[in-house]
Formats: structure tokens, sequence, C-alpha cells
């Protein structure tokens, strides 16, 4: 039996059966091969008619069991690919298929068992199915009685149905795939929004010309608002404390007239608490009057309301949002110049907004003075990543970075960790990146060296434009003099070498 096998293994046959490029194919289109698709009747029912055949087949062939998608004329699910008739119609070279007249009396086949035995299949005519150049299964009939000849037009017909499954399947697997996509699509828009709510930070488009206002869900609860609808100007500065209404008014309309940016802070009416907004004209017709308004507003009633050492705290604190929502304002105009589609609009800032946040948590744990660079890293890459042990590798020394080294490499690195999700080593399941950090000591200044590898990727091009994210990448360490930020993209991967002052 063992020498019987060695013998099988070594024929065309089976050497197809064994291929690993088929295999991957196979597995990868059709993960599903073992269970039937009434969607594939149409074609095993048109290749019996045409054939006036009892039985037609599409069928799949794994590595041990050759699988029936569809079938006419039999209720069996599978049978063996060694044993089988496709096996040789797939192996054929040239795709024209194959074609046994009578299988008792050819040397191939005699001894096959449900050619010897029941139910004494004689006639037999099968054409491949091919997918991304790899004979994957065939589309065939049999028949109990043999047969003289095959009209050469109905192998065309049957080659014809083949490439129908075989489009088939394709459409099949990139809709599975774009399920599993906005699937994974759609619980990232949860998570944002829900990271938004955490972060208690809201986000406004203002249309000027119409009046309406459109805002994610932190700001309609900031000022107590209708969810899930814009709503008009009247309703938001109607919400505004009549003691704040009239300067924050006047603020905007300055701001709006200079073309300046909006800085204010005022409390709610109904609730008492205070806000923090920042905002800017986006656009303008050509007679200079504004189009949109954009901008961003925290809740910072907390820091308002605490003791004399979170006053203190608060000085410092509302430096640093100053600094970071000028960020957030750029980054909203910038990411709104990419896209003009809202759901777009938000998935990207939201993502980026994100980024931010999590510094800021980071920040705030520890008072706004220093964080450990391993937990920056941790919190900006752990979402992007199934198993972060497997898919991120840290050789570090001890770093603490102050808040603009903090927000600024924070946005870095999820700038660099998206790129690698769509495009880079994050993409694929073995991928990986590897983070080196040295603390180095420079003209008596220590100075934090970080590069950022990605390996196991696919192939890397370099871009031929410039988008706003390398953009972004080179220019989020600007408030931290003396930094750079400098990205390779080598064949085997993308490298960013960061020069950070500490």
């Amino acid at each position: 039996m063992r020498e019987k096998r060695e013998e099988n293994t070594a024929s065309p046959e089976m050497s197809l059966l064994d291929a690993p490029e088929r295999l991957r194919v196979l597995h990868a289109t059709v993960p599903d091969m073992a269970v039937p698709d009434t969607d594939f009747d149409g074609i095993t029912e048109i290749a019996a008619r045409l054939f006036d055949a009892p039985i037609a087949l599409v069928s799949l062939l794994d590595r041990e069991w050759q699988w029936f998608k569809s079938a006419v004329g039999t209720s069996e699910p599978r049978a063996s690919s060694e044993d089988s008739f496709c096996v040789h119609a797939a192996a054929d070279a040239a795709g024209a298929g194959l074609v046994v007249l009578d299988a008792s009396a050819d040397l191939r086949f005699r001894s096959r068992p449900l050619v010897a035995g029941a139910p004494f299949l004689r006639f037999y005519a099968g054409a491949p199915i091919v997918l991304d150049g790899q004979p994957v299964g065939t589309v065939c009939v049999l028949d109990v009685a043999a047969r003289s000849e095959v009209a050469p037009h109905l192998m065309e017909q049957l080659r014809r149905l083949a490439g129908l499954a075989a489009a088939l399947f394709k459409l099949k697997d990139e809709a599975r795939r774009r399920a599993i996509k906005e699937a994974a699509l759609s619980r990232e828009e949860q998570r944002h929004a829900m990271a938004l709510e955490a972060a208690n930070i809201g986000s406004w488009l203002w249309d000027v010309r119409s009046g309406l206002i459109g805002g994610n869900s932190a700001l309609t609860r900031m000022f107590g608002l209708p969810a899930d609808r814009s709503f008009g100007a009247r309703e938001v500065f109607g919400a505004i404390h009549p003691d704040d209404r009239g300067a924050t008014f006047a603020k905007l309309r300055q701001a709006m007239k200079a073309d300046e940016e909006y800085d204010g802070m005022f409390r709610v009416g109904d609730t008492g608490r205070w806000l923090l907004g920042r905002g800017r004209v986006h656009d303008r017709d050509a007679k200079g009057n504004p189009l949109t308004f954009i901008g961003v507003t925290i809740d910072v009633t907390d820091q308002q309301m605490s003791v004399q050492r979170t006053r203190l705290l608060l000085k410092e604190l509302n430096h640093r949002v100053k600094n970071t929502l000028a960020m957030l304002q750029s980054l909203a105009r910038q990411t709104l110049r990419q896209t003009s589609d809202p759901a777009e609009f938000m998935t990207a800032f939201a993502g980026r907004l994100q980024a931010i946040s999590e510094a800021h948590g980071l920040l705030s744990d520890h008072e706004w003075g220093t964080i450990r660079l391993a937990d920056l890293i941790s919190k900006q890459l752990m979402p992007h990543v199934t198993v972060y042990a497997d898919q991120i590798e840290l050789h570090k020394d001890e770093v603490l970075l102050g808040p603009d080294q903090a927000v600024g490499l924070g946005l870095v690195l999820h700038e660099l960790a998206t790129n690698a999700v769509k495009y880079g080593s994050l993409s694929v399941p073995n991928g990986k990146v590897v983070l080196t950090a040295r603390n180095v000591v420079e003209e008596g200044e220590a100075v934090l060296h970080l590069t950022w590898t990605e390996v196991g990727g696919p192939p890397v091009r370099e871009p031929k434009r410039r988008g706003f994210g390398s953009i972004l990448i080179e220019r989020s360490l600007d408030k931290v003099l003396g930094s750079s930020v400098k990205v390779e993209y080598m064949a085997a991967g993308v490298t960013a070498l960061i020069r950070l002052p500490l």
C-alpha cells in the first residue's frame, strides 16, 4: 500500500493535488468548500441538459476530498480526490478539460471503485475551474452509459460554464471579504465613538449659510441638545448661559470677520458646566463670506471647580489643551480637505483624535508631568494589532517624555501604525513592527533616537504623492525644537528614524 501511494504521489495528477499555491488559492477563496451552495445550481442544471447527462457537478479538489458545491443526480457531498476523473481534467495544462467516452475501456479509470462497482460510471466530461491561475475544481457531467463521441461545441459550452463558476466564486469571495471589512469598520467606528465619549471631546461643523451645525454625541450631550440630528445655530447659542452668551457670540463674530481662530470658554445654561471651545472658518465664497466653520469643544468643568492645587494644574492644562486643540483644528481642516464625505471625515478624524486622546489620558494620569515611552507605545499601537506581544517587538532604554514630546510622538506612532495596517507589515498575519529606542547624550543634552522598522510585510514602494498622513508624520514634532522624522520606503518594509530632544 505504501509503494502504491508513493507511485500515485509522483504522478502529475497527485502533484497537482499537493501543489501549495493551488491549495492556498482554493482555501483563501472558498473557505467553506464543504458547504453546498444553491447559487451554483443553475450551472449544474444547464450542464446536465447540454449533455443529456444524469449527473452534473460543480466540484472543488482539496488534497483528500473532492467537494460538491452543487450536484445534480447525486446526494453525496464529496468523493475521493485521488479516485476522481476531475483531478485529470484539472491537470490538463492546456485547460481544455477531459472527455472519457468509456471508462471501462480506459486503463486510467477502469479499476476505479465507481467504475468497476456501483454506479458503474462510463462517460465523463469536465472543464477546469481556474482561480488566480490555479485549477481548483471542475464543472463536469457523468453518465452510466458509454458514448461514441462528444461534439466540440458541447465542450466549449462546458468550458464557459466553468468560467462562470470561477467568476461566481470570485464574486462571492469579494463579497465575503467586503462584509468582513465592513464589520471591522463598524466595530472601529463604535470604538472611536466610545473613545470620544470617554475623552469628553466634542467636534462640530457649522454650515454658516444654512445655519445648521452637525456634531458628535459628546457635543450634543454637552449642550443638552437632541442626538442623531443636525441643529440650528440658534439652538446652540440658546443653550449657553445668558451671562456668557453675548461675549461668546462677539468672539465668534470677530474671529469670522478677521479670519482668526475662535478661542473661548463659557457655561451651559441648564447645567452650569464650563466648556472650552476653539474653531475657525474653513472656507469662504468668492466675496469672502464664511461658508463653513469647524471646531472642537471640551468640558473643563472639573478643572474650573477644583481646589487650588487643581487650579495650578489647570494653568498648565489650559496651555496644553490650546496647543492640542490647535493641532486638532489643523487635523480637522486637513482631513476635511482630503474627503468631502462626512462618514469618511469622521472616521479619519476620529482615529487621529483618538491618538491624541490616548496621550492626553496618560499625561492626565501623571498630572501633566512625564510618562514612560513604553506606556505611550503600548497605548498607541495596541488598537492596531491582534496579539501585541507577537506583532510589536520593543528594544528600549528607560525614557521619560514630557507633554509636547508625548502628544507629538503619539500622533506619529498612530499614523505609522495606520499606514502599516493598510499597506505595510500589520496588513498581513505574520508581519510585525520592531521599535528600537535609545537614550543618547549629544552635546550634553539627552536625545531619544527611536527607529520604527516594519518586517514581514508586503513589498513596499515609495508613494508617488505625499498625502496628509506623510506630512503629519513629518510635522507632528514641530513643537519640539531639534526634532526630526525621516521615513524611508525600503523594499523590505517602511523604516522611520525619529530624533527627539528630551
